[in-house]
This record gives structure tokens, sequence and C-alpha cells, in this order.
């Protein structure tokens, strides 16, 4: 009996869930060594992101085991006493991972308050704080394939977990037993809407909002579970209910109308953009939300009538502008990450305010210091602010449409458009055109091998700029933690920053050029032509 077959034995022999041990005694009878292999000759790794990958059997598999292994971690990090909420999502086995996270918990000795019914994960990440909880679990795989499931760790702040953290749980998940040896509980706290609900919506109904109301949405929570808390936040803020993409307003994990449940994905949004443009709606802007609403997708009318879905920079600039305007204290401060447009910057040196960057990711944005008003990453993720700070220590896909709404009515009531205050921001601060190239690859050594050739071989040019300077991102600095990752400054104004994926088996290239605005129209062609022309020269370089 080799290797593969004594490991895959010896869980079969402790998996609790009937559907995996059917697909691993199918293995195991089959002789299927390369089905083995896949799953058992490596793991699922514990992260900065928690666990994240396909549903199946097998340590590099998303399933009851590795769930109970993961809970099992994070009590011996945390100790007996402790409380824990643990939230989840509509993807399959989202509720019987979050069961089996609760009866872990509790079985080791700690206080459980498990959410009882599916909220998006900023409703986690509020709840940690409002019950001054010790820790969280949210089990969502966000906008990931429908075969994916995961499982993100908060913190006590609200935040997700940084280093040290995710090393001491993964080494305690390395040490863990066997799961059918774990003590298992069986009372935990169910909480219901108004425990939790009532609070997160009072609270990001509460951010600065303005008095304008006059608007009409097109949304889509992509067959998520944001929809029924995005239309409350909505109706309670006073703005009228948007109207929903009926194929897709219900939570399915099978995500059935779309390839990928990620708005920035191709068609994802074909369906919000069709409603919003149909003469009954006559919408003013689209919205969207990932399928666990921490992320916001917005489109917005331009003046031809047609829709157009804005960058998460272009948002994250009309949302820092605003909440910026909007507040006054003191030592304010806005952040964003490394692969975010610079725009930011401006912004905040123009208002007289702090900035940062920090490494990709909201874990690091919340970090970034005290007096936090605003972060945002360009993957469409945003966190809004008052002067009482930030509601939610994530990114939160509800509270950022209800303020992007808010932005939208006012400028509507003065008879402008999302697309002009743009406008009005490039005339000010110089065009930031931003945009991403994404090489999606079936083995994760073609990225290895492709930065290592970057390294190995720097471009000297990239879209008819010289390089004049490369910050290997792996060195660290002392603003930055060491990350995988390059950055190239080009000459004229623009930076390409190169770097893996953290959560898909992606290679991600991350491209901003910066023009002085003569004439509007013509800058935006001008920049578009030139962003093309660095895709065209890093597909050259990466020969992915």
């Amino acid at each position: 009996m080799n290797d593969l077959t004594t490991r895959a034995r010896e869980w079969l022999g402790q998996d609790p869930d009937p559907a995996t041990r059917a697909e691993l005694k199918s293995l195991l009878d089959s002789g299927d060594h390369d089905g083995l292999a896949d799953r058992f000759g490596a793991k699922l790794e514990f992260g900065t992101a928690g666990l994240r990958g396909e549903l199946g059997a097998g340590p590099n598999r998303m399933n009851r085991v590795t769930v109970m292994r993961a809970a099992a971690g994070l009590a011996a990090v945390l100790g007996p006493g402790r409380h824990v909420v643990v939230g989840y999502d509509a993807r399959h086995n989202s509720d019987v991972f979050a069961r089996d996270t609760a009866a872990v918990l509790t079985g080791a000795g700690l206080t459980v308050s498990l959410m009882g019914g599916l909220f998006p994960t900023p409703v986690l990440a509020f709840a940690v704080r409002h019950l001054k909880a010790d820790a969280g679990v949210m089990v969502t795989a966000s906008h990931n394939p429908p075969r994916d499931n995961g499982y993100k760790v908060y913190w006590s702040d609200g935040a997700q977990i940084i280093p040290p953290v995710d090393s001491e749980i993964s080494a305690a998940i390395d040490a863990a037993g066997r799961v059918d040896e774990l003590p298992l509980g069986e009372r935990w706290t169910t909480l219901s809407a108004r425990d939790i609900l009532t609070p997160y919506l009072e609270a990001v109904t509460a951010l600065p909002l303005g008095a304008a109301r006059d608007l009409r949405v097109a949304y889509t929570p992509l067959h998520g579970v944001g929809g029924t808390t995005l239309g409350q936040a909505f109706m309670l803020a006073g703005f009228t209910s948007p109207m929903s993409v009926g194929a897709q307003s219900r939570p399915d994990p099978d995500f059935p109308t779309v390839a990928f449940p990620n708005p920035e994905e191709p068609g994802a949004m074909d369906l919000a953009l069709e409603l919003a443009s149909a003469s009954a709606v006559s919408a003013d802007l689209v919205i969207a939300n990932d399928p666990d609403a921490d992320r916001c997708a917005v489109g917005a009318r331009q003046a031809d009538g047609v829709f157009r879905m804005l960058t998460g920079d272009e948002v994250g600039g009309l949302l820092a502008e605003h909440v910026l305007r909007s507040t006054s204290a003191p030592d304010r401060l806005v952040a964003t990450t490394i692969v975010s447009s610079s725009l930011l910057g401006r912004i905040a040196e123009a208002h007289g305010v702090r900035h940062r960057e920090t490494l990709t990711g909201f874990k690091w944005i919340m970090k970034a210091g005290s007096g936090l008003v605003f972060g945002y990453e360009e993957a469409l993720g945003y966190s809004v602010g008052s002067d009482e700070g930030l509601p939610v220590h994530d990114k939160d896909g509800i509270g950022a449409a209800l303020t992007v709404a808010a932005i939208a009515a006012e400028a509507k009531q003065r008879g402008l458009s999302l697309i002009d205050l743009l406008d009005d921001q490039a005339v000010r601060y110089g065009l930031h055109a931003t945009s991403q190239l994404s090489f999606r690859v079936d083995d994760l050594a073609q990225i290895t091998d492709a930065m290592a050739r970057l390294r190995a071989k720097p471009p000297a040019r990239l879209g008819g700029r010289t390089v004049e300077s490369i910050d290997d991102l792996a060195a660290g600095s002392p603003d930055l933690p060491p990350t995988d990752g390059l950055r190239y400054r080009l000459s004229g104004g623009g930076r390409v920053v190169v770097r893996p994926s953290g959560t898909e088996p992606k290679l991600k290239c991350y491209l901003e050029l910066v023009l002085p605005v003569t004439e509007i129209a013509e800058t935006r062609s001008a920049a578009a032509d030139q962003i093309e022309a660095l895709k065209a020269d890093l597909r050259e370089v990466l020969a992915l």
C-alpha cells in the first residue's frame, strides 16, 4: 500500500461526510492514483486569507475534515472561554461548515454566536466588534467559481487576520488530531436578524449620505446573499428600493446565469445593464454586489444614454472625496493599496489629510493607522466611514452602495452624473487611467516561472515608456512587509505592479498612467490607446 493510499484510508476513517467518503472510496476502489495525488499530494494552506479551494475529499480540498481541523486550530490559539461569531453564505456546504465550526469551538470550551441565516460578509465583520467577540469566522468563497468554498477568520478588531496570527493558527491546525476524536459541543447562541442585522443597518445608514434621494437604481446580488440586506438598507435610508434582476435575485450556489460570479468578469453584469437600460426602468445607476456582498460594482449612464461600468479606482476616488467633504475630524487618514490608483494621494493632499499605501488586501488597509475614515482597493472593495470611524473594519459592499447612491442622487439634483464628477476630478488632479491584465493558469508553477523570468530579465521599456525604476516587493521596506510582487515606475507618470493573486490561480498586472487633461474626451481616448500598448508589451514579456 503506497503513501497516498495510506493517507486516503486514514482520512476516510475520520470523514463525517457521506458524500466525500463516497468520493474517496471510489478513487481508492478504482486505483485512481492521479485523483488521489490531486487531493493528498498537497494541502490547502491557511494564510491571511484563511482557507479557500475546491470542494471535495482530502487535505487539498474544502470539506468537513478540513474545516473541523481549521476550527480546532483556531480554538487552540484562542483558548477556552473566548467568544467567536460564526457566519456563512449560500454556497454549497456553507451552513454545514458553519455548524461544524460551532461544534468544534464549543467542544473546546469556547462561546459561539452562530448567525441564524444567510448574511453578507460585512455583517459578520461588523458583528465581531458589535458583540465584543474575540474572533469571527465567515464561511464563504466570495466571488470564486461555484465549485469552491472558503473560510475567513477575523480577529477582535473586526478585521481579517494578519501575521503572525495566521501562522500561529496554521501551526495549530497542523498539530490537530483526528476530527472524529475532537470533543464536539451542541450549545451555542443563534443570532437573529434583530440581534445583528438591525444594528448593522443602523450603523451603515448613519453614514454621511446627504439629503438627496431622487434616484432610480438597477441592482443585482449575482445569486448571492446581499439582496435582502441591501434592499433594507436603501429603504431605511430613504431611497426607493432598487429594481433587482429577477434571474439573479435569489441565492443560488450554482450561479446559473454567470460564468464567474464576479462583477469584474466579462458578461457578469449583462443582465443588470440590460435591466437598467430598459425604457420602463430608465435607471440612473447600476449597482452589483458579489455573492457575499463585500464588494460593490457601479455603472453610470453616459451622456449618450449608454451605461459604463466604472473601475474600482474611479469609484474609490468618488467615495474618498465625498467622505472627506462630509467629515471634519482633525487627524483623518485615507488608505489604499500599492496596486490601486495614486489618485487617492492627490485627493488627500488637496483636502489636507494623511494618506497611506499598504499591501494588497483589506486586512492591511485596516492596519493603516488611527483616524482612518476611508479605505479602498481597486478590486471593488471599499470601507466608508464618518468622523466616528468605520462601522465595518473590512470591505463593505452594502455601505459602499448606499454612499454611491447618495453621491449620484446629489449629482442628479444638480443636473450632473457620476461621469461628470469623474471628468471634474480628472481636470483637477489629472486623468489617472487604470486597468488590469490577468492571466488565469492551470498550473501555479507557470506563475512562479513568470515571476522568476521577470526578475532575471527585467523589461527596459513598457508601452513606449522607459522603466525608470523597479521595486522588488519581496525585499520589503520600512513601510511595507515583504510580498511577492514587482513594481515598475514608468517615465511620464505611470506604474505597473505584477503579482500573483492571493485567492485565485492568476497572475495579475495593475496598470496606471497619469495624463494632464486638456480636452477630456481626447485625453481619455489617448489614455485608452496607451493602456492597450502597455498591455501588449506585458503579454509579450510574460509569455503566458
